[in-house]
């Protein structure tokens, strides 16, 4: 198993009702491809001082649970995911950073 964790940066954080709609968007696409085993998303939990570290400084968590890299590569060609990246990039622009990586437990 293999996991995608992204780290997605808005440059200026979404109006609530926008963002919970943005993880409800990654989560149902991701879902619908129906080449991953699990995806859950999150919002960030900021702590006082972070905002002075040179850094990329999440607004959201995303993971991803797919079977291989193949499977990975494969449900990130998916059209309706692209569709739904440019939509909320054309919205609200963010940045993303990500780790592939084996189950952390």
């Amino acid at each position: 198993m293999i996991h995608h964790t992204m780290i997605v940066s808005f440059d200026q954080t979404p109006p609530e009702a926008d963002l919970d709609q943005y993880l409800t968007d990654i989560e149902r696409t991701m879902l619908d491809t129906g080449l991953v085993q699990s995806v859950t998303a999150r919002r960030h939990v900021a702590v006082p001082g972070e905002e002075a570290i040179p850094a990329l400084i999440a607004t959201v968590i995303v993971r991803v649970a797919v079977a291989d890299t193949d499977t990975l590569a494969k449900a990130f060609a998916a059209p309706a995911l692209h569709e739904v990246i440019g939509r909320w990039q054309s919205r609200h622009p963010y940045k993303v950073a990500w780790a592939n990586h084996e189950p952390l437990s």
